[in-house]
């Protein structure tokens, strides 16, 4: 059992749709409905009637929805019993960021936010773009920090996921310096999976329209999520990436890598989930849109 079914499960009961529910609960259709079929399977029964549109529970479907709705409530409320602060503990802020910022930004931002708002605990949860949305969706954490461009669609409701602008990075495509003799012949490029978040950013045109050191071809050689991943395979001369100037820097003042083209520009860029109201969620607030006035 996976707690994620049971509220797959809760809002399909509310949207009956699953591409409406899926776009919620921010993953693919298919991979939503692979979750439902594994509750299904878990529960022994068929919870929906597929000879039906719109979704319709079946009656065991029904009573199952009271009983996952009690489960999650029971479950959020004893979360919260548990997690409140006694006398001499630290407040502590919940942060989902990609996995890239909480090594790149993370450890600074905090740095400068305990001195505008005191010190304070920290969970950070680095993850995939699609599992930090649904972790600040949910409520399980209070701020996700991100990139952002926008030809990445970002659907968070401004009221509900208000944002500050934190700072700015850029997308550069860089290969080992090396092989930078190489201009006209193929050169393999590293490319991040189609469905994380700098992997969308590959594909805008802007980034469509580079081709390392004017090759015809570029073949895409090895997918991964994790920009530190690329670094490291551009590093041992396995072909160029597009890769955060903020991870290469050091690569860059030491020669280790080249830039290939024309850089990318990205926000870093803090949301929250404005119900979380705890006074030290508030005072970071405070502090981070301080920040962002300044720039």
């Amino acid at each position: 059992m996976d707690i994620k079914w049971l509220e797959d499960f809760v809002t399909l009961s509310r949207l009956q749709s699953f591409s409406r529910a899926a776009e919620e609960r921010h993953v693919t259709q298919s991979a939503f409905s692979r979750r439902i079929q594994a509750l299904e399977t878990w529960v022994g029964v068929p919870l929906l009637d597929r000879s039906r549109f719109p979704t319709t529970l079946t009656p065991e479907g029904r009573r199952f929805r009271e009983t996952a709705e009690e489960i999650l409530r029971n479950l959020l409320q004893s979360r919260a019993a548990l997690t409140v602060s006694s006398p001499g503990d630290l407040p502590c802020i919940a942060v989902a960021a990609l996995h890239t910022l909480s090594v790149t930004f993370f450890p600074q931002w905090l740095s400068c936010m305990e001195k505008a708002a005191g010190m304070c605990g920290s969970r950070l949860l680095p993850d995939d773009f699609h599992n930090c949305m649904a972790a600040i969706v949910d409520g399980s954490y209070d701020f996700f920090l991100t990139f952002y461009h926008e030809s990445v669609p970002l659907l968070l409701h401004p009221s509900q996921f208000p944002h500050c602008v934190l700072g700015q990075d850029s997308l550069v495509p860089v290969g080992h310096s090396l092989h930078q003799a190489h201009s006209g012949s193929s050169y393999p490029l590293l490319m991040y999976s189609s469905n994380s978040f700098l992997g969308q950013v590959c594909q805008c045109p802007q980034a469509q329209a580079v081709l390392p050191y004017g090759a015809d071809t570029v073949r895409h050689v090895n997918e991964n999520a994790m920009a530190e991943g690329l670094r490291r395979m551009v590093l041992a001369g396995h072909g160029c990436a597009w890769l955060p100037r903020s991870l290469i820097e050091k690569d860059l003042e030491s020669n280790r890598m080249v830039v290939m083209g024309q850089e990318i520009p990205l926000e870093i860029r803090l949301y929250r989930k404005a119900e979380h109201t705890r006074p030290v969620v508030e005072q970071v607030w405070q502090a981070s849109q301080q920040i962002a006035l300044c720039k």
